[in-house]
């Protein structure tokens, strides 16, 4: 973030009556600007100033890039569509040529970024690289931009499930929630609710039924922060609780599917039940701890974006989605205790390669090294 960002406005030049996520442009700048401790303005100041284009909706991971890039214009059709303009001078330029829909007649001092060149930029927040979207807002592209806006959302790197199984179904989902203004915060208490029936009925051995349940409260679980982001509504609340809910109930849905497993008459004996919890349990820690002990000391990279390998490892490394794909499996053949046993060998596997990750980190810098993402090499 740019120093004094709180004196820099940002302002929108002119006026467009579509709605984008039930948003008018103007609010929807002024929420984006906010989020970064930005400050939304009426008028062109006399000095510095963000200029975004009422004719255009863009991610909100351009405005983060070129908040600390002074002089910086990004262009569609060579109309300006966002711009940092460094003085009074290029404000005035850059808001004259928004204004009327034209190119910039002068580009002195300025960086000029044409979108039609794919230009890409690596968004830490969402763990990927890629060209975010820009595109005309008019009534015939609002459906686009809504897909476009929802997919920007998505993690680059996260599980198997989560990035090809789950992406339609929230996408109905968070269209439908935008339309009734229900909030993030009420889908994360939806969906926290069907977590914890899942959780009574893996206790009870209804396993079908807990995964069925289970599968409502993970795709809600992916509705909440796509509509928080889709929005520009995200809390530090609200994601505290959701990702509160993420960390604290898998181990209680592995716990209570092996207590489940009396009811199929394939309870574990005393010896296998604790070997198994042990090992899902406390690899679960394990493995938490590896990835917030390798972030501590990498500048809080992620552990899963150091290298393609890690990146794709994250696809199936033992978490609740593949963990629940293992289990699907074994469910197929009436055999849920061999499955959770599957999990806890998982689990160990996949603990020891974030192991082996962090000492090949440690051995990096003890060799005078440095730890860097693969999502940010051009």
């Amino acid at each position: 973030m740019v120093e004094n960002s709180q004196v820099v406005p940002v302002v929108t030049i002119g006026e467009n009556p579509v709605k984008l996520w039930g948003l008018d442009v103007s609010e929807r700048v002024a929420r984006i600007a906010r989020a970064s401790r930005f400050t939304p303005a009426d008028t062109v100041p006399d000095g510095p100033a963000i200029l975004s284009a009422a004719a255009f909706a863009w991610d909100p991971a351009w405005f983060r890039h070129i908040v600390n890039r002074p002089g910086m214009v990004l262009t569609l059709g060579g109309v300006p569509a966002l711009a940092h303009a460094a003085d009074a001078n290029q404000a005035r330029r850059i808001a004259e040529a928004m204004t009327a829909g034209v190119a910039l007649d002068q580009t002195e001092g300025m960086t000029v970024v044409a979108f039609e060149t794919g230009p890409t930029i690596e968004n830490k927040q969402l763990r990927k690289r890629e060209t975010p979207f820009l595109l005309p807002l008019r009534k015939d592209t609002v459906r686009q931009l809504e897909r476009a806006s929802y997919f920007g959302a998505y993690k680059g790197v996260t599980d198997l499930l989560t990035k090809y199984l789950w992406p339609e179904w929230a996408l109905v989902l968070t269209r439908i929630c935008a339309r009734l203004h229900i909030t993030p915060n009420m889908v994360t208490f939806v969906g926290a609710v069907f977590c914890v029936i899942a959780t009574v009925l893996f206790a009870q051995g209804h396993y079908w039924a807990g995964m069925a349940t289970g599968l409502v409260f993970m795709v809600l679980d992916t509705v909440d922060g796509k509509l928080a982001r889709c929005t520009i509504t995200s809390s530090y609340w609200g994601n505290i609780f959701d990702h509160g809910m993420d960390l604290v109930h898998p181990p209680f849905w592995w716990w209570f599917w092996a207590t489940g497993l009396a009811a199929w008459g394939l309870a574990y004996d005393t010896a296998t039940f604790w070997w198994v919890q042990g090992a899902i349990q406390g690899g679960y820690v394990v493995q938490r701890l590896i990835e917030g002990g390798f972030m501590r000391q990498n500048g809080m990279m992620h552990i899963h974006v150091w290298r393609r390998f890690d990146s794709r490892f994250r696809l199936i490394t033992a978490r609740r989605n593949p963990n629940m794909v293992i289990l699907f499996v074994s469910m197929l053949f009436a055999r849920p205790d061999l499955g959770l046993m599957a999990v806890a060998w998982w689990t160990v596997l996949s603990c020891l390669i974030h192991a082996v990750r962090l000492v090949q980190a440690w051995n990096v810098r003890a060799r005078g090294g440095t730890i860097t993402s693969w999502l940010s090499e051009d």
